[in-house]
């Protein structure tokens, strides 16, 4: 009887289609997970930072001043649903579907991310015309270090998604590939989680205390 393969590594189990893949894969997305961890480490000490600052306004604009709630939900569905996307994408690979699919979701999660920086960026702007600029005060300080950070993750994701759909496009399947959007869908799920963190502690925390 057959034993099906044993796969080491936290991720989606691409199964015997890809197992080839998943082993070569095992150490570097291992390593790759240990990246998103120190990434979130450094994310969790700037969380703490901004509750710590909520209140150190120096008379300027606070959060009820400046945050504007509708653009935050907006930008919350975007990103939640590119996760989905995502996931679809991640489904297309380990069913072994034509990678066409697999590009045309990868298509689809990077209008998404792109939707959301635009969003994202506009509520930059509207709080730098209402004096929320960075050298206002502590709160802004850590505003702008904490929220544009998380933002620039998505620009690179959507740069990765980019360079990875030509990748799929000339290369094909190849195992390499396959490796490298494995770990794309981790990382970008890791942004929806630092998401949920900033909607959270930021933004509700934000107007609940600040």
């Amino acid at each position: 009887m057959k034993r099906a393969p044993t796969h080491s590594y936290p991720g989606i189990n691409l199964g015997e289609r890809h197992a080839s893949a998943h082993k070569a894969s095992e150490v570097v997305t291992f390593g790759f997970w240990v990246f998103l961890m120190s990434d979130l480490v450094y994310f969790g000490l700037m969380f703490a930072i901004y509750i710590t600052m909520i209140d150190a306004q120096a008379g300027g604009p606070g959060p009820h001043e400046l945050f504007d709630l509708k653009s935050i939900f907006a930008q919350t569905m975007i990103l939640l649903t590119s996760s989905l996307t995502v996931g679809l994408a991640m489904l297309a690979l380990k069913y072994n579907l034509p990678r066409s699919k697999i590009i045309l979701w990868f298509g689809v999660t990077l209008f998404l991310g792109l939707s959301f920086l635009v969003l994202e960026i506009r509520d930059f702007m509207a709080m730098v015309e209402k004096g929320g600029i960075p050298q206002r005060s502590g709160f802004l300080s850590v505003f702008y270090g904490l929220v544009p950070l998380h933002g620039l993750h998505v620009a690179a994701g959507c740069v990765w998604l980019i360079v990875l759909g030509i990748q799929l496009r000339v290369m094909g399947m190849t195992d390499l590939v396959i490796s490298r959007v494995v770990r794309l869908a981790l990382f970008w799920h890791f942004l929806d989680l630092i998401w949920i963190g900033i909607i959270t502690i930021v933004y509700f925390g934000g107007l609940t205390y600040g």
